[in-house]
C-alpha cells in the first residue's frame, strides 16, 4: 500500500546526482523541474502535454510531446451517440526531437506551439486561461479537424506525484493532472461543430517529464462534473514505477483535494466494452463503469510497441471525502484507461 508521502516543501525536483530528491505527492507543482539536471541521454528525456476535453455527448484530445528519440502530436475526436458512437486519431510522428520543441519546465505558464504541413497546434498558458485552437488539415476522408478551446483555471488543488523506478535510480516520472478547469469553445469536423459549454463541461491536463525505463504498463482513470452544484473530479491510477511512496488516486471537491488510498481496476477479461468495477482499500472509491467506447491502438515499430484501451463510460457509485462526506456519482462521463508501452 502506498504510504501517500505529501511534498509539503519546495526545492529541485531531481539531486546533482539525477536522482530524485523525494518521491511523494503534493497539491502543486512544489519540486521545480530543470531538465538540464537530468542525468540521462537526451533521447530518453519524455516531455509532454495531454489535454482532454469532454462532455456527455462527446470529447477531443490533443497531445503535443518530445519523447527523445520520437515525438508524438496527435489528436482525437470522439462522439458519444447511442446508436453508433465512434473515434478517430490521426497523428505525426517526429524522430530525434530531443528538446527542440522546448516544452516548459512548469505548467503554470508558458506555451507550445507545433507546426507542420499537417498539423498547426498552439497551447498558450498566461498562467490562468489555457487557449487551445489549431487545424490538422487532413485529419479523416481528407477533411480537416479544427479547435478552439479556452480552459478557465481558477486557484485550486492539484495531483502530482515525483515517482522512482527501483530498476533504475536515475529513471524518474513527474507529473500532474489538473481536473476541472472549465472548458469552452469547439471542435469542428465534417461540417459539424462539437460545442463546449463552461456551465457544464471541463477539461483535463496531464503534464508529464521525465525518464521512464523501457517497459511499462499503467491504468489511469479520470473524469469531472458537478455533485451538488460545486465541482467534482477525480484521478486513479497505479502501475508505473515505483509509487511506494505515494499514489495518484484523489478526489477533488470544490477545488480541494482529498486524497485516496489505493484503487483497483477490475477489468473483466471478456472484452475492454463490457462492464468494469472500481474498488478501493479504504473504501472511499466503490464504482461500476458502463463504457460507452473503446479508444484503442496497437503499434509496432521494432523497439517502439505500443497497446493501449482507453475506454470512455459512464461512472455510478460513491466517492468519500477526507471528513466522511459521501458524494453519490450516477453516470458521470469519463474515462479509464490500460497501457503497455515500450520506448
Amino acid at each position: 500500500m502506498a504510504q501517500n508521502h505529501e511534498v509539503t516543501e519546495r526545492h529541485n525536483l531531481l539531486n546533482p546526482d539525477g536522482t530524485l530528491a523525494e518521491p511523494g505527492w503534493s497539491k502543486s507543482l512544489i519540486q521545480i523541474y530543470n531538465r538540464e539536471d537530468i542525468a540521462a541521454p537526451k533521447f530518453r528525456i519524455k516531455e509532454w502535454d495531454y489535454y482532454l476535453i469532454l462532455c456527455d455527448k462527446h470529447a477531443v484530445a490533443l497531445t503535443l510531446s518530445d519523447d527523445g528519440y520520437i515525438g508524438m502530436q496527435s489528436a482525437s475526436l470522439l462522439v458519444f451517440d447511442d446508436e453508433n458512437p465512434w473515434e478517430h486519431t490521426n497523428s505525426v510522428l517526429n524522430f530525434f526531437p530531443m528538446g527542440k520543441y522546448k516544452l516548459p519546465r512548469t505548467s503554470e505558464s508558458g506555451d507550445i506551439h507545433y507546426h507542420d504541413k499537417a498539423l498547426d497546434m498552439d497551447f498558450v498558458n498566461d498562467g490562468r486561461t489555457r487557449h487551445i485552437y489549431g487545424e490538422y488539415r487532413n485529419f479523416k476522408d481528407k477533411k480537416p479537424l479544427k479547435v478552439d478551446i479556452t480552459l478557465e483555471q481558477p486557484p485550486m488543488d492539484t495531483m502530482v506525484i515525483a515517482t522512482p523506478w527501483k530498476e533504475n535510480k536515475k529513471a524518474f516520472y513527474y507529473n500532474q493532472k489538473i481536473n476541472c478547469m472549465r472548458a469552452s469553445g469547439y471542435a469542428e469536423f465534417d461540417g459539424v461543430r462539437y460545442e463546449f459549454n463552461p456551465e457544464t463541461d471541463f477539461g483535463t491536463l496531464d503534464w508529464g517529464r521525465g525518464v521512464w525505463t523501457y517497459d511499462n504498463t499503467w491504468n489511469w482513470g479520470s473524469g469531472n462534473g458537478y455533485i451538488n452544484g460545486k465541482p467534482f473530479g477525480f484521478n486513479i491510477g497505479y502501475g508505473f514505477g515505483d509509487t511506494t511512496a505515494a499514489s495518484e488516486n484523489i478526489l477533488f471537491y470544490d477545488g480541494v483535494a482529498h486524497k485516496l488510498d489505493d484503487v483497483t481496476f477490475n477489468i473483466p477479461s471478456t472484452s475492454y466494452t463490457d462492464p468494469w468495477t472500481f474498488t478501493s482499500s479504504d473504501g472511499r472509491f466503490e464504482m461500476d463503469f458502463k463504457p460507452v467506447i473503446d479508444r484503442k491502438a496497437k503499434i509496432s515499430l521494432k523497439v517502439i510497441e505500443t497497446d493501449q484501451h482507453q475506454v470512455f463510460g459512464k461512472l455510478t457509485g460513491k466517492a468519500v471525502l477526507d471528513d466522511g462526506t459521501v458524494l453519490n456519482v450516477k453516470d458521470l462521463m469519463c474515462f479509464a484507461e490500460r497501457v503497455r508501452m515500450k520506448y
